[in-house]
Parts: structure tokens; C-alpha cells; sequence
């Protein structure tokens, strides 16, 4: 448990430094035609997916989704959280791997299975040096 702790928090760092140009609260900006926020640019149908950690009582979803994405905190437990749900669907290429995390986090639920995410997996494994 304490080894996947470790490959989680130093495959995030990487994971945040790609997407935030070194790991920065960047608020949010147009990505392929939807907004992307935050420290790991997170979309809203992705803060949904990770079961909108960190949202008040009555808070409009997308209230909660801006403030989430620009809290390194939230936005840290939302990532672990969606590749928690969707991880299963990696087990080619082991499902707790930070390679899975990262071709999650770039390709969604098939993000394993997409050739499309391996440009951004191999950005990421250049910083953590692992699998």
C-alpha cells in the first residue's frame, strides 16, 4: 500500500506539471471545445465522474467544479478518484500503474485502450522514469 502511495503521489506531480505548466491553480481555458480547469486542467463531466469531491450543500456544480479543479487538494482526490473507477479496464498494462493513471487522465475510460494517449503517457514517463 505504502509503494502505490508513493508511485500515486509522484505519477501525479508529473500527471500536474504537464497539464498545469509546472503544477499552477490555472483556473480555466477552452480544450477542444469544452473548458478545462485547474491544476490537472479537469474537465466537468470528469468532476462528475469522480464524484464531485469537495462539494457544498446546495453549491451549483459548476461552482463546485471551478473551485475543485483550482484546490491542488480536490483536485488531487478527484484524479485518484476517477482512475479508481476506470482503472479496472487497464489491467494490460497494470491497473495501478502510473502509466494507466495518465492514459486515464488523458483518454478517459478507454484512455488504456486508445493508441491516442501514448504521446502523453511517454511526456509523463520521461518525468516519472517509470511504468
Amino acid at each position: 500500500l505504502l509503494l502505490l502511495h508513493a508511485v500515486t503521489a509522484d505519477c501525479l506531480q508529473c500527471i500536474c506539471n504537464k497539464e498545469s505548466f509546472g503544477c499552477r491553480p490555472l483556473g480555466c481555458r477552452m480544450d477542444r471545445g469544452s473548458y478545462s480547469c485547474g491544476y490537472y486542467q479537469i474537465k466537468k463531466n470528469y468532476y462528475i465522474d469522480c464524484g464531485t469531491p469537495g462539494r457544498r450543500g446546495g453549491e451549483d456544480l459548476e461552482t463546485a467544479w471551478k473551485r475543485c479543479a483550482d484546490d491542488y487538494s480536490c483536485a488531487s482526490n478527484c484524479v485518484r478518484s476517477y482512475v479508481n473507477r476506470y482503472k479496472y479496464r487497464c489491467s494490460s498494462i497494470g491497473a495501478n500503474s502510473c502509466q494507466a493513471m495518465a492514459r486515464l487522465h488523458n483518454g478517459g475510460p478507454s484512455g488504456c485502450q486508445r493508441s491516442s494517449t501514448l504521446p502523453y503517457w511517454n511526456s509523463i514517463k520521461a518525468c516519472y522514469g517509470g511504468n
